[in-house]
């Protein structure tokens, strides 16, 4: 008998909770994993890759023109003599790069402005959010094109992120205000102000740690972001495209019409790494999201 009580203990769920929420739990955890699964195969062979080369992708003419796919071209080659598979390996580094440095830019500066108003309020906090307010009325994408055309496709990778990152930060910050401003007359809060911390170290120490779950989603989103942005511009001929990118891959492909000539591979490859890349950052983000919510829940 104690056997059998044993048994059912060990199997009994536990309170409030049931069988749908524990599968929940599960699929949440197996998307978090497929996603990570997803950026680091993308991470480990754009970074890894191009040391086992020393042929420079962009350079026109290196390999015979249109090639089909072979051991030693896996993708073949294009009518600029240029191998694909070479090209999309750092057009997939370039891309995460720009993405990562964006995000990066764009995380600490939401970070610190949205923290630092929510908690300091009053005549700081009102300059903070008319300032956010400005910035989140201009849009991102209609400037870059109007900037991409007056320099006529010569936007360089710098400019580009800078641009992104001059106009991106303020949704994140106006969220992690509205965060910090509900935390900042909790017990836990002032009881840190009583006993005489600094205004640093109770944002650092005591208000940051419940904003960071969201900075991290808001950091794989920015990366994503970015990313469409800048293949945006550069399917349409805006950015710099002489520099590999998942968009400047599709640029050349779409004005050589690799279509039409048979050149399949030139189109379709970007597209599915495209695709691929996006899907792991979103199952990563929402899967982060979803499983720092069910820990909280369980604390």
């Amino acid at each position: 008998m104690k056997q059998l009580l044993r048994l059912r203990g060990a199997t009994a769920l536990p309170a409030g909770e049931s069988v749908e929420v524990q599968r929940g739990r599960l699929r949440l955890n197996l998307r978090l994993k497929f996603g990570l699964s997803i950026l680091a195969f993308f991470i480990v062979a754009s970074f890894t890759l191009p040391f086992f080369t020393d042929v420079n992708p962009a350079e026109q003419g290196t390999y015979l023109k249109n090639l089909p796919m072979s051991w030693k071209h896996p993708l073949g080659t294009n009518t600029q003599g240029q191998s694909i598979f070479w090209y999309l390996v750092f057009a997939v580094r370039n891309s995460l790069l720009l993405g990562i440095a964006v995000a990066s830019c764009i995380s600490v500066i939401a970070t610190l402005v949205g923290l630092s108003a929510g908690y300091i309020g009053g005549w700081y906090e009102r300059l903070v959010m008319l300032l956010i307010d400005a910035v989140i009325t201009i849009p991102v994408l209609p400037i870059l094109i109007i900037l991409g055309a007056l320099v006529r496709g010569k936007t360089s990778f710098f400019l580009v992120g800078l641009i992104i990152v001059c106009f991106g930060w303020a949704w994140g910050a106006r969220t992690v205000r509205s965060l910090a401003l509900s935390l900042r007359e909790r017990e836990f809060v002032n009881m840190a102000r009583f006993s005489g911390a600094s205004t640093f170290q109770i944002i650092t120490r005591e208000i940051f740690p419940y904003v960071y779950a969201y900075m991290v989603v808001n950091f794989i989103n920015t990366i994503l972001f970015a990313i469409n942005t800048e293949a945006a511009l550069a399917v349409l001929g805006l950015s710099k495209v002489e520099v590999p990118t998942l968009g400047s891959i599709l640029f050349w492909a779409l004005n050589y019409n690799a279509l039409f000539i048979g050149q399949r591979t030139w189109v379709i490859a970007p597209i599915v790494a495209t695709v691929l890349l996006f899907l792991g950052l979103f199952l990563t983000s929402t899967g982060y999201n979803d499983l720092f919510a069910a820990r909280r829940g369980r604390a």
